[in-house]
C-alpha cells in the first residue's frame, strides 16, 4: 500500500546569508536594474541597490543598533523597504514585518511582544494617520522604542546621514533574519521566526519554478509585508537576478497595469482577486501587455475561468500556483510553468525542491494511504525556526520529528500534485488575507452589549470568503449590524471586520457545548443563497 508522502526534487542548498546572495547577485549583473519603484520615480541596479544596503546598514550603527536587535516596518511598499529589509540582513538585525492595516488594538499587541529597538514608519497616508495610532497603541500597551524614523521625510535623511562604519557581523544562516506576525492556528498573532537558510532557499526554489533569470522584470504589487512580497518578490529577484518591479504602495488595477506595459514585465505576481480587477479594468485591452510570459497566483483557490483569462487575455501561458504559510517560509508546494491547466487550478503543485510532505491522520498521527484525506505536513530547510517566545505554541506545531502540521487538509494524487480539500483549523482566507476568527470574537468580546460571538467564513464570488458574525447579546442589550461593524473601525484591520451580522439567541453545539460551525456556515448559505458560490 503506497502512503501519501512525496519528496520535491534534490538540489543544492544555499549555505549563506540574504546578504551574502545579495552580494554576489550584485557583483555578478552590477549594470542590470533590480528595483524599480513606479510610484516613487525611483531606480536602482544591482550595483546601486547594494549600496543603499550597505549606507542603510551603516544608518543602523549610526543608531548604535546591531546584531540581535530588532527593527519593525510598519509600512506600505517602497523602495526604503526593500533597503531595510536587505540592510537588516547585512547586520544581523532581526525585520519585524507589521501589517499596515494594523490599528490600535493589533498593533498595541505586537508592540507588548515584538521587543522593537526602532520602529520605521510613515507619518499618515490617504488610510490611516500612523502617528496618532502609534502613539494611542504606544500608551496603551505602556512600553517604548528608542528609535521611531519616519520614511519620506527629513528623519529618514538624518538616519542615513548619521551612518557610521561598523564590523562586519558573524550572521549565520541559522540565525532568524525575519520576525512575521501571524496568528498561526488560533488566537493571538505569533512571531513567526524565519532564518537566512530558510528564506534565501525558498527564494532560490519558487525562482526554479518560475524559470526566472535576470532577464526577467517581476511586477510586484503584492504587500511587501507580507511573505508574497518579501520573499517570493525580493528574495526570488535577489537570488535569480531579476528586476522587482513595485507599482504602488498598494495594489489599484490601473497603475499596476501601466506598470506592466511601461516597464516590459515578464512576470506578474498576485492573488485572484488582483488579477480579476486588472482584467475587468475598463481600459484593460488598451494595454499592451506581450512582454508578460508568466507569474505566480496564491492566497486564495483560482476559478478555472479567471486562470484560462490570465493565461490568455494577460499573455500569461506560464503562470502558476504555489501554496504555503507563513510558517513554512512560506512556499512549500507550487506548480510548473508546464504544467496542464488543470494541474494549476485543481491542485497546489507539487513540493517544492529539498521538501518533504506527508499526509497524517490528525487523531492518530499516523500516515494516510494515497488517495486518502490527511491533514499535511511539510519539513526540511523551510519551517520555521518556532513561534518569538512561546515554546508551547511551537511544540504544537512542529512535532519531535521536525515535521510542521499545517492545520490543512488534502489529498495527494497519484501523479504527485496535491489537492487541498479544507482546513483542520477554521481560518477564513478572504482576498488572499488570512482571517483567524478567535481574534476577531476576543476583539468583540469587549463590545459592551456582545455576550457571546462566532466568527465564522461564508462563500464569497470576489474574496473567495466574506466575514460573519454570529452574536447574541447581553439580556437588555441592544445593537444594529451597523453599530457592531462601527465599533470595529479603526481598532481591526479592514479584511477582520464582519460584513454580515446576525443576532442570535443560542449557537448550535455538540453534546458537549461545542459550538459546531460548520452548521453556522451551512444555515449562512441556505439563508443568503450561496449555494452557487460554495460549490465554486
Amino acid at each position: 500500500m503506497r502512503l501519501s508522502y512525496v519528496r520535491g526534487p534534490q538540489s543544492a542548498l544555499l549555505e549563506e546569508s540574504i546578504y551574502d546572495t545579495l552580494a554576489r547577485t550584485a557583483a555578478a549583473h552590477p549594470a542590470r536594474e533590480a528595483l524599480v519603484s513606479v510610484h516613487q520615480n525611483l531606480r536602482f541596479t544591482w550595483a546601486e541597490l547594494h549600496a543603499e544596503v550597505e549606507r542603510t546598514a551603516r544608518a543602523f550603527a549610526g543608531l548604535g543598533l546591531g546584531y540581535g536587535h530588532r527593527i519593525g516596518i510598519w509600512a506600505t511598499n517602497c523602495a526604503e523597504w526593500v533597503f531595510l529589509q536587505l540592510a537588516a540582513a547585512r547586520a544581523g538585525l532581526l525585520l519585524v514585518n507589521i501589517n499596515p492595516a494594523y490599528r490600535i488594538h493589533e498593533l498595541e499587541y505586537v508592540l507588548r511582544k515584538a521587543h522593537l529597538n526602532a520602529l520605521f514608519l510613515r507619518e499618515s497616508d490617504d488610510r490611516s494617520n500612523y502617528r496618532e495610532v502609534l502613539e494611542q497603541a504606544l500608551h496603551r500597551a505602556g512600553v517604548s522604542i528608542d528609535h521611531t524614523i519616519w520614511l519620506g521625510s527629513d528623519s529618514w535623511s538624518r538616519f542615513l546621514d548619521g551612518g557610521r562604519d561598523f564590523p562586519t557581523p558573524a550572521v549565520s544562516p541559522c540565525d532568524v533574519a525575519n520576525i512575521q506576525y501571524t496568528s498561526g492556528t488560533t488566537g493571538h498573532p505569533k512571531g513567526v521566526m524565519l532564518t537566512h537558510r530558510g528564506l534565501i532557499n525558498n527564494g532560490l526554489f519558487i525562482g526554479k519554478c518560475l524559470r526566472a533569470t535576470q532577464r526577467d522584470r517581476i511586477c510586484v504589487p503584492v504587500p511587501l509585508y507580507h511573505c508574497f512580497g518579501c520573499v517570493i518578490g525580493t528574495l526570488v529577484c535577489v537570488t535569480s537576478g531579476a528586476a522587482m518591479i513595485l507599482p504602488g504602495e498598494r495594489f489599484h488595477a490601473l497603475p499596476t497595469l501601466q506598470a506592466l506595459q511601461g516597464e516590459r514585465c515578464t512576470l506578474v505576481y498576485g492573488v485572484p482577486t488582483m488579477f480579476i480587477a486588472q482584467l475587468n479594468h475598463p481600459d484593460f485591452r488598451s494595454f499592451n501587455l506581450t512582454s508578460l510570459r508568466g507569474g505566480i497566483m496564491s492566497g486564495a483557490p483560482c476559478p478555472v475561468e479567471i486562470m484560462r483569462c490570465v493565461m490568455t487575455a494577460m499573455h500569461c501561458p506560464e503562470i502558476t500556483i504555489v501554496y504555503g504559510q507563513t510558517e513554512s517560509s512560506p512556499v512549500i508546494t507550487g506548480s510548473l510553468v508546464d504544467d496542464s491547466i488543470e494541474r494549476r487550478v485543481s491542485t497546489v503543485g507539487q513540493p517544492l525542491h529539498e521538501t518533504e510532505v506527508k499526509l497524517i491522520d490528525s487523531c492518530t498521527g499516523e500516515t494516510v494511504p494515497l488517495g486518502d484525506r490527511g491533514e499535511l505536513c511539510t519539513r526540511g530547510y523551510l519551517v520555521m525556526k518556532g513561534y518569538d517566545d512561546d515554546p508551547e505554541a511551537t511544540r504544537k506545531v512542529i512535532d519531535a520529528g521536525g515535521w510542521l502540521h499545517t492545520g490543512d487538509l488534502a489529498i495527494l494524487r497519484e501523479d504527485g500534485y496535491i489537492h487541498l480539500t479544507g482546513r483542520v483549523r477554521d481560518v477564513i482566507i478572504r482576498g488572499g488575507e488570512n482571517v483567524y476568527p478567535k481574534e476577531v470574537e476576543d476583539f468583540l468580546y469587549r463590545h459592551p452589549a456582545v455576550a457571546a460571538v462566532e466568527i465564522v467564513g461564508v462563500p464569497d464570488p470576489k474574496l473567495g470568503e466574506a466575514v460573519l458574525a454570529w452574536v447574541r447579546l447581553k439580556p437588555g442589550a441592544t445593537a444594529t449590524e451597523e453599530e457592531i461593524i462601527e465599533y470595529c473601525r479603526g481598532e481591526i484591520s479592514h479584511f477582520k471586520i464582519p460584513r454580515y451580522v446576525r443576532f442570535v439567541d443560542a449557537f448550535p453545539a455538540t453534546a458537549n457545548g461545542k459550538t459546531q460551525k460548520f452548521l453556522i456556515r451551512q444555515q449562512e448559505i441556505e439563508l443568503r443563497g450561496l449555494h452557487e458560490e460554495a460549490t465554486a
